[in-house]
């Protein structure tokens, strides 16, 4: 157990911090999850500037690294060019 109470701080601050970043990782995962299950092409293109938005949101907070957001946009934005 921690002896210092910046420890307990940075403890229960780490703590907060992993929740966060899992629901947002979690959030984005299941957008682009959408995006790709989509068969219509008007929804996929409204969908698609929120989605790029969170993957970029999400390489600024250090959670995913770039060449994965940078792969994922292009996946899906070539997927929805194609449909």
């Amino acid at each position: 157990m921690a002896n210092h109470k910046s420890a307990l701080k940075r403890i229960r601050s780490n703590e907060a911090k992993r929740l966060r970043n899992r629901y947002q990782h979690k959030t984005a995962r299941n957008a682009v999850r959408d995006i790709r299950a989509s068969v219509d092409k008007a929804f996929a293109e409204g969908k698609l500037p929120a989605v790029i938005s969170m993957l970029d949101k999400l390489v600024k907070n250090n959670i995913i690294h770039k060449n994965k957001a940078g792969n994922l946009k292009s996946s899906l934005m070539k997927q929805v060019a194609s449909m």
